[in-house]
Order: structure tokens, then sequence, then C-alpha cells
């Protein structure tokens, strides 16, 4: 395998916009490094689709950002970290990060008693991904994993407080929390932006604190070490340059997007393709 170049982009893509809550962790831990983002948004979700299906759509996102000389791929979407990811690494030149491995190292590690709970989505939930990823970590630990599917179209619509999120956030929560969960991993790029409500449900419905992990802060701290490690890492002395790639760019595309980004993204190199 040829060795990327240094001052190479780093590649991130998700099946839409949620995956900019990975990008963001990305810039702020590594503010000196290119990143190229596309989000599959004509396409989402991906969650309700075929395993297949996700292949397919995965190898063709990869494919668009091998086209910009990238040195590192960066799989923001849990679905296709959870069916996709190995084969992904097979096929491409390149290293290949998902957030699922992370998150779940993550958690064992926040975890006191080996009771670990995980919210995604359905697909990722029928995966298995996170008790694999998690048991490579330590046999002890127990995960018990509840899908969310309220959530995402709650956070695509800017419902982040109130009676609406705080009540589907508690209803899902109650689940794990009857299993007496110790940690909790946000198993989708979308749930960052619900981490406050989420906290709050979890703490009261446990009664205690209850660590809750972001898999995209995981996977950025693990991207750090993966660039050093190979050699990779980017001029320290340089401000990155981010461009992103869409494949549709709907009505609510820029208020979403600066939702999801923590900032305007009205002056950001944003461009429609096909894949």
């Amino acid at each position: 395998m040829p060795q990327p170049r240094n001052d190479a982009p780093i590649g991130v893509f998700d099946s839409g916009l949620g995956g900019l809550t990975v990008l963001r962790a990305v810039a702020a831990k590594l503010p000196h490094e290119d990143l190229v983002y596309l989000g599959d948004s004509a396409r989402v979700p991906y969650g309700t689709r075929s395993a297949q299906t996700v292949v397919n759509y995965a190898r063709a996102c990869a494919r668009k950002l091998r086209e910009q000389q990238i040195k590192l791929l960066v799989v923001a979407c849990n679905t296709v970290s959870a069916v996709a990811l190995d084969i992904l690494s097979a096929e491409l030149d390149f290293p290949v990060l998902g957030v699922i491995a992370p998150g779940a190292r993550a958690g064992v590690r926040a975890s006191r008693n080996g009771r670990l709970g995980v919210l995604c989505t359905p697909g990722t939930v029928l995966s298995g991904a996170y008790p694999r990823e998690a048991a490579a970590v330590s046999a002890e630990v127990k995960v018990f994993v509840e899908a969310a599917p309220l959530l995402v179209p709650l956070v695509e619509e800017g419902w982040l407080d109130g009676d609406v999120p705080r009540l589907a956030v508690r209803k899902y929560l109650g689940a794990l929390v009857e299993h007496d969960i110790d940690a909790l991993v946000l198993g989708c790029t979308h749930y960052p932006l619900l981490a406050a409500v989420i906290e709050r449900e979890v703490a009261d419905l446990h009664g205690s604190h209850v660590p809750v992990v972001d898999s995209a802060h995981a996977l950025a701290s693990e991207l750090a070490e993966v660039l050093e490690k190979r050699q990779l890492s980017g001029s320290p002395g340089k401000v990155g340059k981010l461009r992103i790639f869409v494949t549709d760019m709907p009505n609510k595309f820029t208020e979403v997007a600066s939702r999801f980004l923590g900032q305007d993204v009205a002056s950001l190199d944003v461009t429609a393709i096909d894949l």
C-alpha cells in the first residue's frame, strides 16, 4: 500500500448531515487538518436499508472521496460502520475508521460495573455491532441496546429542548435504566445534539449521574493517534480547510447543517453532486 501524502485531506462521510457532529469533533481535535465531508442526503436514511444496499451506497461514497485524494477515511455513519467497515477497509488503499469501535471502547472505560447502555438506530441494533465491539475490549461487560428512531427526526426539525424531546428520550431511556446501566453511549450521530436532555433524563431515571459517551469525540481522539502512528499528521502550523459535498440540497440545508456543525455554513464551500 503506497503511503498517502501527509498534506492530503481526511475524508468523512455519512448518510446525511448527522455526521457533521463527527466532522465538528474531528475539526476541534485536529484544526490543522484539511477535511472533505460527503453527506448522502439524497438517500438518507441508511438505517432502514438492507445490508447489501448499505454496502453499495458506502462504496459509492468512498469512491467519490477517493477522487479527492484523501489520506484516510472516516465513516461517520453508525449503520455503515456496523455492516460495511470491514469491506471498505479491505477494498481501499488508505486507513478506514468507523464510529462504533471507538464509541464502544470509550463506553467500556466509562462503565464502573460493566453494564453499558447504547442508544442507536434500529439498523445498528440489528447489526449487533456495539455488543461485539464491547466484548472485544472486555468479556465482562454486558451491553444493553435500545433503538430510538424518533430522535433523528426531532433533531432534524430542531426540537432539541422542551417536553416533546424530553418525553421521547425518557421513553427510550426507561428500558435501559431498568437494566441498571452505569454508562451510556450515544450510538447515532444525531444524538449529541440532544446530549443535555439525555444526560438530565438518564440521571433522573437512574437516581444518580450516568456518564454519557459521545462516539464522535471518542473517534476524534483515536483518529489523532492513528495519524501519528502512521506518520500521516499534517503540518500543525496551518489552519485546515473544509469542503462539503451533498447529494441533495434540501430547503432547510443551511439551518440543519449549521445546527450540526455549530457554526454558520453559509460561507463554507458546499457543492451538490451526484454519485
